[in-house]
């Protein structure tokens, strides 16, 4: 039976060591997210030291956001080095449809075999196919959309999926469930989608199932998102406030807010 709190509680305790190659504009809220969470943000992407780094790492993110040659060259070395050294790996595929740059990257990640794709429904149907779609960052395509595009590339890939958006829905290619939480003014603060990335590279370290992993760090991001807006007044207090939810976020928040629906028969 899935048990969120004690997902987050063995994150917590074990205090992952996250390391992050992700976009300029997401640096700084990622790594506030990972701290109030409970996990160790670095954000480490010299291609210098980037495979040294993945292979003390417990865990690898990588964010495709802000793209350049120099930059692609190092995520492929710390995704073959956290392979390498048997850790999980994310990839979030920003933006994967809209140029051909970006979709020749995403395709060569995803034969890297990352542990877990974390995107939004155009992103996760764009890199499926790979083909072009999306407007910029932005999802033109309800999640809804995306769930076979998902259940394809989970099984391709043999890791897990997770689509974000107003319902999120995640899948090993096998399991599948949905979380309902969140809030509104989430879409409205930039860059926590790519921080929601760095919070499953978290979950999944050291994790026993990661599919299960993967389904507590959308859940609990889910959660907290949906306990800031109850006190926000619009985005700029969201973003305090979430910072706060997730920091604070406990047993009996996630055993009475969660709305979760799980599906095995697939």
């Amino acid at each position: 039976m899935f048990d969120c709190p004690s997902h987050l509680a063995r994150m917590r305790q074990n205090a992952p060591l996250v390391q992050n190659i992700t976009n300029h504009v997401a640096m700084n809220v990622m790594a506030n997210v990972l701290l109030a969470i409970g996990a160790s943000p670095a954000m480490v992407h010299a291609k210098e030291e980037v495979e040294e780094f993945a292979a003390l790492a417990d865990a690898l993110s990588v964010n495709i956001g802000t793209l350049s040659a120099e930059w692609v060259e190092s995520m492929e070395l710390a995704a073959k080095a956290a392979n390498q050294a048997g850790s999980p790996w994310v990839f979030d595929p920003v933006a994967v449809g809209a140029t051909a740059f970006r979709r020749q990257v995403g395709t060569r990640l995803v034969e890297l075999n990352p542990s877990v794709i974390r995107g939004n429904a155009s992103e996760i149907i764009a890199l499926a196919s790979e083909s072009s779609g999306g407007r910029g960052v932005d999802s033109t395509d309800p999640v809804e959309a995306a769930e076979q595009a998902a259940l394809e590339l989970a099984r391709r890939t043999g890791g897990v999926v997770a689509v974000s958006g107003p319902v999120d829905f995640v899948t090993d290619g096998k399991r599948k469930a949905r979380v309902a939480n969140g809030h509104p003014l989430m879409p409205r603060i930039t860059v926590l989608g790519c921080s929601q990335t760095g919070v499953v590279a978290a979950f999944i370290a050291g994790a026993e199932d990661v599919f299960e992993a993967t389904l507590a760090a959308m859940a609990c991001f889910a959660v907290a998102g949906e306990i800031a807006g109850d006190s926000a007044n619009g985005p700029g207090s969201f973003a305090v406030a979430f910072l706060d939810a997730l920091y604070n976020l406990n047993d009996t928040q996630l055993n009475a807010r969660l709305r979760l629906e799980m599906d095995d028969d697939l």
